[in-house]
């Protein structure tokens, strides 16, 4: 299944390049702040992590871009349970694909689809270290809303995205647990049109 859902990923990139305009190819990083809640819309707290990447960025017309991402992301949540901290860390390579509708001013709205597979998972509690690798499925479907802004004079810009999981990455519990995040980051793209 993981092979098939990667073979469509990389389908859909290829046939889109090819009918794009012109591309520029950036790299992008900046700070994760993620949770995971359960069906009840019940979590623990914000962990603070990171995310750094490549960025491809495809013309389709003068208001439409396509713009596909590999991202390494660490994600997770603090949780408290009965008076005992935890923190549960998920590293993920995220593939977000995004449309962009580009305005005239240097700001963009995108939504589009994510893919993320899981590179590992421990949880931290009492100075003790967990592999929770099995304990998480291996892959993560979802979805990215966001906004971003580029200077055309430094093609440098910022980017905000919320990052919504809506697969059960829960492979143990009978409760299903969602990835849920915000990303704030800064990214550079060579040769900016």
């Amino acid at each position: 299944m993981k092979f098939y859902l990667f073979a469509f990923f990389l389908a859909f990139l290829a046939t889109s390049s090819l009918q794009a305009q012109h591309m520029n190819i950036g790299v992008k990083g900046g700070l994760n702040l993620y949770n995971v809640v359960n069906e009840n819309n019940n979590g623990g707290d914000l962990l603070p992590g990171f995310h750094v990447g490549l960025i491809g960025h495809f013309h389709l017309s003068d208001q439409f871009a396509f713009q596909p991402e590999v991202v390494f992301s660490t994600q997770g949540a603090k949780i408290s349970n009965n008076g005992v901290e935890s923190q549960l860390n998920l590293n993920y390579l995220n593939i977000p694909v995004s449309l962009q509708y580009m305005f005239d001013n240097g700001f963009r709205l995108f939504a589009g689809p994510q893919l993320g597979f899981l590179v590992g998972a421990k949880s931290y509690s009492n100075d003790d270290e967990f592999d929770r690798t099995d304990d998480f499925s291996g892959i993560d479907l979802g979805a990215v809303f966001g906004v971003s802004y580029i200077n055309p004079d430094s093609n440098f810009g910022i980017d905000a995205r919320y990052n919504l999981g809506l697969s059960n990455i829960n492979e143990n519990n009978g409760e299903s647990s969602y990835n849920r995040g915000l990303q704030l980051g800064l990214f550079y793209l060579f040769k900016h049109k």
